[in-house]
């Protein structure tokens, strides 16, 4: 659990969830960040960087007994991975810097190198906006700071640029983003892919944490004009994107995630189901904090006092999910599966906090991207088989 005045190093509020979307007056005029510099980039081939990070989990069943699980990267993986971190930077200025803090060094451990096991990895540095202009913001009147709307984009549009020239050599490569960098992926497929001869190495688009448009009924149209909703785990060229909440405390009508229009729904599409024609999740929760918050550690994982010393927990069967849908929302519904007469815990943390209550509007957003990072990675599996197959 965390406090939301502690808040969150991976979201965007408010109108500023539509940023990444739209153009800004505000053109930037900062000059251009060099991406043939390897320290432009959290993580590339040549420097893995923060992707050399420790992975080990610990499988806690549900009788209490635990295993150990190592994690191996694949120097041999036919496909690329292009990620973008979402809101971390603590920096005290409106935008980010290039030099890469804790913050970015942990969430690209949270969200992305176990990407590892079937990708090449780049994740570029980018001039986000930052914590501090948030919480500036929230705050209003002469607090506000004034940020370049455009700096980030163009920082991100730059790389992924360089990557094309420079490191893709025509490999298929799959786009993942959580948050501001699932919104800056959005404008990037938009206006740089989409009706581009690049659109045929999209092998998917993994849009987590934000809100991507459909029409009702469609699985195509809205956020996008060609790619299509995911149908299955080896399915290519195509969108997977959700918003996760808990079963037991669903979004309410101001939510940020999750809402559709009065012409549109909010895309679902539910990982797990993806990977392997089931809901059971296949997560990677963290063993310290809820990713991206200055809160406690979680609770301890079985009744039993066990020592676990691996920095993420494996929970098979603790936890599953299905895409709900009404007239007014679409999100991924998360289940907490709790036995009280097993030794395993029966909780999870996740949840944002404020003044001690569930800020019900955010769901489980601090951990849209653990709870199915497992499923994820088979699905870039599934993806990289079908590429090779074309």
């Amino acid at each position: 659990m965390l406090n939301l005045n502690n808040l969150h190093r991976t979201v965007l509020l408010g109108s500023m969830l539509l940023l990444p979307f739209t153009a800004s007056a505000q053109s930037s005029a900062a000059a251009a960040i060099d991406y043939s510099d390897k320290d432009t980039w959290l993580c590339r081939p040549d420097n893995l960087n923060a992707c050399a990070t420790d992975l080990t989990a610990t499988v806690v069943v549900a009788d209490g007994s635990l295993t150990r699980e190592e994690f191996a990267h694949n120097p041999n993986a036919a496909i690329d991975c292009f990620y973008i971190y979402p809101t971390v930077s603590r920096d005290l200025t409106p935008n980010s810097d290039m030099n890469a803090g804790p913050e970015e060094m942990n969430v690209i451990s949270a969200q992305f190198a176990r990407m590892g096991s079937e990708c090449r990895l780049f994740a570029p540095l980018y001039r986000q906006l930052t914590l501090t202009a948030l919480r500036a913001n929230m705050a209003g009147g002469a607090q506000q700071m004034a940020a370049d709307r455009e700096l980030g984009y163009n920082d991100v549009a730059n790389a992924w640029n360089y990557y094309l020239e420079n490191h893709n050599q025509g490999r298929g490569v799959i786009l993942m983003g959580h948050s501001q960098g699932s919104g800056v992926l959005a404008r990037l497929i938009a206006s740089e892919i989409e009706g581009k001869p690049v659109q045929q190495q999209i092998v998917s688009a993994m849009l987590l944490g934000t809100n991507v448009q459909v029409p009702k009924n469609a699985l195509s149209g809205g956020t996008f004009k060609q790619m299509p909703l995911c149908q299955s785990g080896s399915e290519t060229g195509c969108i997977i994107a959700y918003a996760s909440f808990r079963s037991d405390i669903p979004p309410p009508p101001n939510s940020l995630f999750g809402r559709g229009t009065a012409d549109t729904v909010n895309a679902c599409t539910n990982p797990a189901r993806l990977a392997k024609g089931s809901n059971e999740l296949h997560a990677y929760l963290s063993n310290n904090t809820a990713e991206g918050a200055s809160s406690a550690p979680p609770g301890p994982w079985t009744n039993n006092g066990a020592a676990i010393d691996t920095p993420y927990v494996r929970v098979p069967g603790l936890l599953s999910v299905e895409c709900v849908s009404s007239e007014r929302v679409s999100f991924l519904e998360v289940t907490v599966n709790a036995d009280p007469d097993d030794p395993r815990t029966d909780v999870i943390s996740g949840d944002v906090m404020a003044n001690g209550v569930v800020n019900a509007g955010w769901g489980l957003h601090l951990i849209d991207v653990n709870l199915a990072m497992g499923d994820l990675v088979n699905i870039a599996g599934q993806q990289a088989k079908a590429w090779q197959a074309r």
